[in-house]
């Protein structure tokens, strides 16, 4: 028996060695000191060994149980840690966190305001929750004038809502800062629209320039600047008749496609030309609201979708795209 025993012990030890999860400690216990167990197997011959012998070799067992059953209780301990540590083996070269980055609708905004800030604009921003008055009336759009059909407005009560775009920011300075005027107001504007190239939520820049003497090649000039600074000196431009409530005469600003370089394609509807911005000459009604005489200032605004100009700028076929938080698409510009 005193052989059996060692025998027992020599391959519980081997055994216990190749264990590799805690969840194997408990069947190797049954296995070896269950009810049905190697040990009590061999304890069960007890009864054929002589008077002498059975001290001997009963204390044997005892210690082999005692042996066993702290080297299953050593390993599991030991198993369970390696488990909760998730097996990380420290000398493996280690994974580097995911950097986030700006979001491209920041890119661009910060892109145009550097390109207005060297063309001797400034910064303005106002409320995206407005009042009626500020939004339309005290821009020439009048309650009932069709125009505000073209809006698709979020209101609230008593003429209060989302603003529609950031030309309310435009009267809010004329009325608290005076003369000259020279800002930029870029800010997110809020329209019940929503395909693939429109969302309830965009953005938008526009410009004003007031200030005696200013006139239509001033407007020209600025928004040729822009443009080719944007997309490069290659770029042609063409200015379009057109119609805004609050400026006389107004224009729609048209590049050749950047798709096609002027070819024609899908993108320009095969005319090799694209709208990216409205603007005109500001109406002289709009300065009776904000109490200049128009009779001794002249100036102008302009209007551009940020949204659109990163279309263009980086080839993105459907707004959306911007809003969905796709991890995949953002990182390609972080």
């Amino acid at each position: 028996m005193e052989k059996q025993l060692e025998a027992l012990e020599k391959s519980f030890c081997e055994e216990l060695k190749h264990t590799g999860k805690a969840e194997d400690i408990e069947p190797m216990r049954v296995k070896y000191l269950g009810r049905k167990g190697a040990l009590t197997s061999i304890l069960r011959q007890m009864g054929s060994l002589s008077p002498e012998e059975r001290p001997r070799i009963g204390a044997l067992s005892n210690k082999l149980k005692n042996f066993m059953e702290q080297a299953l209780a050593g390993r599991l301990e030991e198993l369970q840690r390696a488990s909760q540590a998730g097996g990380i083996d420290v000398t493996l070269p280690g994974r580097a966190p995911r950097r986030g980055g700006v979001h491209i609708i920041n890119t661009v905004i910060s892109e145009l305001q550097d390109i207005f800030l060297g063309l001797g604009f400034t910064v303005a921003s106002g409320p995206e929750v407005e009042d009626d008055y500020h939004n339309f009336e005290a821009l020439n759009i009048p309650e009932h004038h069709p125009a505000r059909d073209m809006q698709d407005t979020f209101y609230f009560d008593k003429g209060i809502l989302l603003r529609t775009h950031t030309s309310p920011v435009q009267i809010r300075v004329m009325e608290k800062s005076g003369l000259p005027v020279r800002i930029i107001a870029p800010g997110k504007v809020y329209r019940c629209d929503s395909d693939v190239s429109h969302t309830p939520m965009f953005h938008q820049i526009e410009g004003l320039w007031v200030e005696e003497g200013i006139t239509f090649a001033h407007l020209k000039g600025v928004l040729y600047e822009f443009i080719h600074r944007l997309f490069g000196y290659d770029v042609p431009l063409r200015f379009r008749p057109s119609f805004f409530s609050f400026t006389e005469p107004s224009a729609e600003v048209d590049i050749g496609c950047i798709m096609c370089r002027g070819k024609g394609c899908r993108v320009c509807k095969n005319s090799g030309w694209m709208e990216i911005l409205g603007s005109g000459m500001v109406d002289p009604a709009v300065y009776r609201y904000v109490g200049i005489d128009p009779e001794k200032v002249t100036g102008f605004a302009f209007g551009l979708g940020i949204e659109r100009i990163a279309m263009l700028k980086y080839g993105i076929g459907d707004i959306r795209m911007f809003y969905e938080n796709d991890v995949r698409f953002l990182s390609q510009f972080a």
